[in-house]
């Protein structure tokens, strides 16, 4: 029996409060159609409130229920037509996924009951690291020879199923090796629920690769037993799903614990740590003794604003904001000194070269010049990337995160701080102010990065005027307005290093506290240093990772630490 059904466009439903009657009629003609499921009915139509009336008439006309048009019931119709069509493929689409899961499911739980067993008469395995390559230890496998059979632990990085194998990319931190599952291994439930960062042990035998074929250092590991030692969790909450490269950068800081894991992040950290090394073997050349500051100090170095204060034992205390003053007493007990040590500033700075945490590589040196600073700093910075580029391991990853990277050649250019404000007027870069610079500016971040890459070269950035320096930074003989300090400006990272001269007399030294306000009673330990023997000494500090960014290419700094630490974020 054929039913009627309305439609009103302007206050029908298309939703389960509405059925199709007048008091609660659908609001298209497509939607009643499907609710009626082909059946033959009479659907009348109306806009209740939008609908127009001829003039003259009375305005209750439009309230008036009319038949659908023969060109509305053909333009639903097909709409209709295409929607079942639609049902019927989505219908047939999940029978087939219900039909394929339920025989993944069936396949897995086949794959429950084949177990794995090491065949006893194959040779014990020796274990090595992934980037074992000794020939006395390992020997590789050809068509004609047996290879070495090894037993190896990692994780797995990369992971690609075949017909009758399944490759695997282990990861185990020192080195990469591509490893080969196949026969009733890749049948197991382990191998066919392999996730990656599943934590893994294989043993099998090592072969050289065969022609045409790339894998890490040209071998591969073909499997005769493996072991899962930690599944990792897979489908939403994958790796590849928590963390993508170039994701949100709040996202990647909140699960920096997962990004370290990636290939980028894991070279920037392994280079840190040759680094890190090479500083301290060129100290070593150098006949510098390393010393260990405190890091909880009660005076300040860089100024009060960025100082991290606590309570010590009921007195104020501080992180320290640098180790310089503390070397700067040693050099009477130990010679030339440094240390590597973090330092923190409470900057409430968000630039991609600021951190709140750093690794601070500072140096003093007694009995200088400031010329002698200048070439010990060319010194120290060369050996370093020399003896990087020259480690067969870390060069490479150099080159790779930062293709273009070259060390720079000496002497670096130097060029006074007059010299620059008379360069950044001249190239129209104005100040924080955006007037043109001025003598006495301090010049800002953006400028002089600015400038650095411009020239494209090192820079010696010197001679600073005095006020707007730290107070022991010791006058120029020659002219007294300005210091005997020293920027270190690299491109594409700006200030890598920051050093001077320390003041040496005893009055000017005072007169240095009295300048910044700062009372000299806490620095009598420092002050002493002129009183019981004073000699003319300078020093530096550098920030290891703005080192690193500039090395190996890094958009930020916060790329070069393990776990960045700036302003408003302490996490993970």
């Amino acid at each position: 029996m054929a039913s009627t059904i309305y439609i009103d466009e302007d206050i029908g439903l298309d939703d389960d409060t509405a059925v199709g009657t007048e008091a609660a009629p659908y609001k298209t003609l497509l939607h009643a159609m499907i609710k009626a499921d082909g059946s033959s009915s009479t659907y009348l139509t109306r806009k209740s409130i939008t609908g127009t009336v001829e003039e003259g008439s009375d305005a209750s006309a439009r309230l008036e229920w009319k038949p659908a048009s023969k060109s509305a019931l053909k333009k639903a119709t097909n709409l209709y037509e295409q929607h079942k069509r639609k049902q019927v493929k989505a219908s047939e689409l999940a029978l087939r996924e219900n039909a394929e899961a339920a025989k993944r499911r069936q396949v897995l739980e086949d794959a429950k009951k084949i177990v794995i067993k090491e065949d006893a008469s194959l040779p014990a395995p020796i274990r090595i690291r992934l980037q074992e390559t000794d020939p006395a230890k390992i020997k590789l496998g050809t068509a004609d020879s047996k290879g070495t059979r090894v037993r190896v632990l990692g994780y797995v990085h990369h992971l690609r199923s075949q017909k009758d194998l399944i490759f695997i990319t282990l990861r185990d931190g020192y080195g990469q090796m591509q490893c080969i599952l196949s026969g009733e291994m890749i049948k197991t439930y382990a191998a066919m629920t392999l996730t990656l960062e599943t934590s893994i042990e294989i043993r099998g035998e090592l072969k050289a690769l065969p022609p045409k074929a790339h894998a890490p250092l040209d071998r591969e590991l073909h499997a005769d037993f493996f072991t899962i030692i930690g599944a990792a969790v897979g489908d939403k909450d994958a790796i590849t799903n928590k963390v993508q490269e170039g994701g949100d950068p709040q996202n990647l800081l909140d699960n920096r614990h997962l990004v370290i894991r990636g290939d980028i992040a894991s070279s920037v950290l392994k280079v840190r740590h040759f680094v890190d090394l090479a500083f301290r073997m060129t100290f070593q050349e150098l006949g510098m003794t390393s010393v260990c500051p405190p890091a909880m100090v009660q005076t300040q170095v860089e100024g009060g604003a960025t100082l991290f204060e606590f309570n010590y034992y009921g007195e104020p205390a501080y992180l320290t904001q640098s180790s310089q003053l503390y070397l700067e007493t040693a050099l009477a007990s130990v010679g030339d000194c440094y240390c590597m040590r973090p330092s923190f500033r409470a900057e409430k700075s968000l630039t991609r070269r600021h951190l709140s945490e750093y690794e601070h590589i500072e140096g003093e040196l007694n009995f200088i010049t400031f010329p002698d600073l200048l070439a010990h700093l060319e010194d120290v910075i060369c050996s370093v990337v020399d003896k990087s580029l020259a480690d067969p391991v870390v060069g490479k990853y150099i080159r790779e995160l930062n293709p273009s990277f070259q060390k720079p050649s000496r002497p670096f250019r130097r060029m006074r701080y007059a010299e620059a404000i008379e360069w950044l007027v001249e190239n129209d870069i104005p100040n924080e102010d955006g007037e043109p610079h001025k003598f006495g500016d301090d010049i800002a971040e953006a400028a002089e990065r600015r400038m650095t890459d411009i020239l494209n070269v090192p820079i010696f950035l010197t001679h600073f005027p005095v006020e707007i320096k730290a107070f022991y930074m010791k006058k120029d003989p020659e002219d007294l307005r300005v210091t005997e300090s020293v920027d270190v400006l690299m491109p594409g990272v700006g200030e890598i290093v920051g050093g001077s001269m320390r003041i040496d007399d005893y009055e000017e030294l005072m007169a240095g506290y009295a300048r910044e306000g700062i009372d000299p009673k806490p620095y009598y330990w420092y002050t002493d240093q002129r009183r019981y023997g004073t000699t003319p000494h300078g020093g530096y500090g550098l920030g290891l990772e703005r080192f690193l960014a500039w090395m190996t290419g890094r958009w930020t700094v916060r790329e070069c630490t393990l776990y960045p630490r700036f302003a408003y974020r302490c996490r993970p």
